[in-house]
């Protein structure tokens, strides 16, 4: 049976973006409000262990060709970008948008008469 953690109320997040980063169980789990919706990321680039949700939550992404860059928008506030080195992540799947193998943990989230619960 999986492991049930407060985390927060819905009132300490209440707008799209708002996030909150708590210790549970040995693993800093970040949750965060994405149009009302609350979804769970490990706070871990497995890029280079940075700080992955102390980020820029974007829903924008960059690429390049060999001659440009382009910037895409994606995913409207979906995106969360790691401060170390700007590696990106879908906040609702864990992947990475540029490199599918490679992806952080996400975890199941419940919300319960205002209470905002991480399952482990």
């Amino acid at each position: 049976m999986a492991n049930r953690t407060l985390i927060a109320t819905v009132a300490d997040l209440p707008d799209h973006g708002d996030r909150i980063i708590q210790e549970v169980g040995g693993v800093e789990i970040c949750v965060f409000n994405i149009d009302g919706e609350y979804r769970a990321i490990a706070n871990y680039c497995v890029h280079e262990a940075g700080p992955l949700c102390e980020g820029s939550l974007t829903g924008q992404m960059c690429t390049s060709d060999e001659d440009e860059w382009h910037w895409e928008y994606e995913r409207d506030g979906e995106l969360i970008e790691c401060p170390w080195h700007s590696w990106t992540f879908d906040v609702k799947t864990g992947d990475n948008v540029k490199d599918d193998r490679y992806s952080v943990p996400t975890y199941d989230v419940d919300v319960e008469d205002g209470e905002i619960f991480v399952l482990l």
